[in-house]
């Protein structure tokens, strides 16, 4: 996001610029070792079955009948990694590697999404605020870039950062979408987990397996709020080193 304007030089930073640049590097770094992790815990627990040999499909559906929820349905979408919920469609829908599968990985997943679906259902405020955010994001996210730009542009002739600081305030909302979604996240996975032991899904080992596949799944959107908290930094430095 916002690559047009890291083509400006680094080496013009002031020490609190560079400290951020160096924040960046190494949350880029803990982020490519998170991915890796959750890939291999994904793939692990993709290779044991679930005890009770019931599909993603079959889980969701249980899921959502168990917590009285009967207006949304369990479809399947496709490529790796692609399973969500969707508020607007009132769906919940599970990649190749879910929907059809019996495995841990397959029930901890559906399970989520369908945590998701939960949220909805019961006015969980965290949910409600990010479908709010969402097209607010949407919009901003692509005209921060462009705004920055010209402002700086602009400072040349007037001095004036007034442009630029719009620019970093529509940042600034991509940064509270991601910071919002880590408690919709981390509740989800709450609830899969606790659903996945009281229905009886998974016990033991196998619940174990789930929980460590979801804690890896959440660490992704830790890593995502940090790096957007890094970036709105990162062009406020910018700004200031310009001015």
């Amino acid at each position: 996001m916002f690559h047009i304007l890291q083509t400006y030089p680094m080496a013009e930073a002031s020490g609190s610029y560079s400290a951020v640049v160096l924040l960046m590097v190494a949350v880029a770094i803990a982020g490519a070792v998170v991915q890796m992790r959750l890939k291999s815990v994904m793939r692990r627990y993709s290779e044991r079955q679930s005890p009770r040999g019931m599909t993603g499909r079959e889980i969701a559906e249980k899921m959502l009948r168990d917590n009285g929820i009967y207006n949304v349905k369990v479809t399947h979408t496709a490529g790796h990694l692609t399973d969500h919920f969707d508020p607007t469609t009132m769906t919940v829908n599970l990649s190749d590697a879910v929907y059809n599968a019996a495995t841990i990985t397959a029930a901890a997943v559906a399970a989520h999404e369908c945590g998701h679906a939960v949220q909805h259902a019961t006015g969980y405020g965290p949910i409600r605020l990010r479908s709010q955010l969402v097209p607010v994001v949407n919009l901003s996210s692509r005209l921060a870039g462009w705004v920055i730009l010209v402002g700086i542009a602009l400072m040349s002739f007037t001095h004036s950062a007034a442009l630029c600081w719009v620019g970093i305030a529509l940042i600034g909302m991509s940064t509270l979408f991601a910071i919002v979604t880590l408690p919709v996240e981390y509740n989800a996975s709450q609830r899969a987990v606790a659903w996945l032991e009281s229905s009886g899904m998974l016990c033991d080992n196998e619940l174990d397996g789930a929980h460590e596949a979801l804690r890896w799944a959440a660490r992704t959107y830790l890593v995502a709020a940090l790096s957007s908290i890094i970036t709105l930094l990162y062009y406020v430095a910018l700004i200031k080193n310009r001015r």
